[in-house]
């Protein structure tokens, strides 16, 4: 199926976010949409990102990446601007805006990689909540931190994509229990290496213990962090689409 991209631009507590909007061809029906977000040091040309754009949109299904706010294309300053809580604001956001543009329909699911993981969970509650034509349908979450007690190793040095971090960086940014947040997930699929050095798999137990049915587990063996195994890669890619197309189909079918 071809699609259609337009670029994006909309505000999250006074910043400019850049993202990029992938519709299915042609634009006769209002698609569900799902809304990605991406890893602390990520942006919205990550991987996984990027082949969700591409394979949602061949099953009919919309899919919106953008970069938060001090990453990417978009404004603010890494570390002056990332935290939990700033990252579920940009979700937020990025859900009223795209949502209200009227190129897409009511069914809504989440994606998220790591710390996106983290703020799709994060984010569940509120958009439970708005006053808003959405209808929350599911979630596709992948290594994704609740309890960031469980993190041994702490990417302090420089990357280049920003500059080095003091420890008190994440100490005040970055540290927090989500897990009991976890209990209002439904219809939610859960990707992780057990060999994850980054974010321990026990994360991915906590979730899927905490969530409500439908719900599913993945593990990979000997899979770690970025889930560079292709082998693991084209299984989160067959059962992402199918997941997500099952969410929708139950969810067009349940009275609003």
């Amino acid at each position: 199926m071809k699609q259609n991209t337009y670029d994006i631009l909309f505000d999250s507590d006074g910043f400019m976010l850049s993202g990029m909007l992938h519709l299915p061809e042609p634009e006769t029906d209002l698609p569900p949409l799902v809304i990605g977000s991406h890893g602390l040091e990520g942006s919205m040309e990550s991987a996984k990102q990027k082949v969700m754009a591409e394979i949602l949109v061949k099953h009919g299904i919309a899919f919106f990446r953008f970069d938060h706010r001090g990453c990417g294309r978009s404004q603010g300053n890494f570390a002056a601007d990332t935290s939990l809580e700033k990252r579920t604001d940009d979700l937020v956001n990025a859900v009223m805006h795209v949502t209200g543009l009227g190129k897409t329909g009511p069914r809504l699911a989440l994606f998220g990689s790591s710390l996106g993981g983290a703020a799709c969970i994060n984010a569940w509650h509120r958009l439970k909540s708005v006053k808003h034509n959405i209808r929350l349908c599911g979630a596709v979450i992948c290594s994704a931190p609740v309890k960031t007690s469980t993190i041994k190793r702490i990417p302090t040095k420089a990357t280049d994509r920003r500059p080095a971090l003091p420890l008190s960086f994440f100490e005040k940014n970055l540290l927090f229990d989500i897990s009991c947040k976890a209990s209002e997930l439904f219809n939610v699929l859960i990707f992780h290496g057990d060999a994850d050095q980054t974010v321990p798999v026990s994360n991915a137990f906590d979730i899927y213990k905490a969530a409500q049915e439908p719900k599913r587990l993945i593990i990979h063996k000997n899979g770690d962090h970025q889930m560079t195994s292709r082998k693991d890669q084209m299984e989160f890619e067959k059962k992402s689409v199918i997941w997500l197309s099952r969410c929708f189909d139950t969810c067009k079918n349940l009275p609003s």
